[in-house]
């Protein structure tokens, strides 16, 4: 028994060879079954019958259609939206960009320097995974896409409330602790049960309600954009406190350029309502939205760092 037993341990190496012929073990068989971007043989058939039925469509002057509710792309090294995974990339390079000014030129002992390089680092983190999204559409890669998203917009929120009502937490002159004032703890209560409901609601629902989700981004967005509206008011309407050593009716040079980001903002946002079939099954709305979001990260970290640079921030001198 004991011998029988031996056999088949030192024969079972081969039994599997055997098993799976050369053909099967090759690595451009198993690039075609399931590659890296997960395109398996039911996905690419999908996908050649999707251009098949497009090009029929444009010799024939009729209406090209979506498909599993994305418009047809053409692949490039396995990537299902080129396009979109370049420019998520593009946004993703000027957060970084971003990240390093802030450390750079940014005071180090700036009250907003460690909320605006958390919101440089969680935006890196959305567009990556954007970037991941548009190279390959699944269940995981979409969640993780909205859900970075969202926390990017929430979290731009959230700053801007502590910016512009001076919320944000301080250094004590007697013993050096941090203070935080219950408006401020209040505010981060509400943000992260506001962010972890959101998620919660999308994850346990048996559908992704895409509705819902665009309705949330876009209520925060614009409330986010609303706000900093305050900040260029002009002096007769001084609404807020810009900057803590400086009286209200104090409005910097500069303030224009909140008025120029809102509305850039809310243009490149429309590129999203005028949804179209791709140009050259290659750029679509949602592409060319991406597209325009990249100088506009620039254009606001620019922004940030002059504000933080304001002389309105030094204590004057007695």
């Amino acid at each position: 028994m004991l011998r029988a037993y031996r056999w088949v341990l030192a024969t079972l190496p081969f039994i599997v060879f055997v098993a799976a012929s050369s053909g099967d073990r090759s690595s451009n068989f198993q690039n075609c079954v399931s590659a890296l971007t997960r395109w398996t043989c039911t996905d690419d058939c999908k996908y050649q019958c999707m251009h098949m039925l497009t090009d029929i469509a444009i010799r024939g002057s009729s209406t090209i259609h979506q498909y599993h509710g994305k418009w047809p792309f053409w692949r490039l090294f396995g990537m299902q939206e080129p396009a979109s995974v370049a420019f998520s990339l593009w946004n993703m390079y000027y957060h970084i960009q971003g990240w390093r000014q802030i450390r750079s030129r940014m005071p180090s002992n700036h009250p907003m320097r460690s909320y605006y390089l958390t919101w440089a680092i969680v935006s890196i983190n959305a567009w990556l995974w954007s970037a991941v999204f548009h190279t390959r559409d699944l269940p995981n890669t979409e969640k993780l896409d909205y859900f970075s998203a969202a926390l990017v917009i929430l979290y731009s929120l959230y700053h801007t409330v502590l910016r512009l009502f001076n919320q944000y937490p301080t250094r004590s002159c007697e013993d050096g602790r941090i203070q935080r004032t219950p408006v401020h703890l209040l505010w981060s209560s509400i943000c992260i049960v506001a962010y972890l409901t959101h998620i919660t609601y999308l994850s346990i629902l048996p559908r992704f309600d895409y509705t819902y989700n665009m309705a949330f981004n876009l209520t925060v967005g614009i409330t986010h954009n609303l706000l900093w509206l305050l900040y260029a008011l002009p002096v007769s309407l001084p609404l807020i406190q810009r900057f803590p050593f400086k009286s209200r009716t104090y409005r910097p040079p500069y303030a224009y350029k909140v008025v120029a980001f809102a509305a850039l903002t809310t243009a490149a946002t429309a590129l999203e309502l005028f949804d179209f079939p791709p140009w050259g099954r290659i750029i679509d709305a949602h592409a060319l939205w991406h597209l325009s979001t990249a100088p506009l990260a620039k254009f606001w970290y620019d922004f940030l760092i002059k504000d933080s640079l304001d002389d309105g921030w030094r204590e004057p001198k007695s």
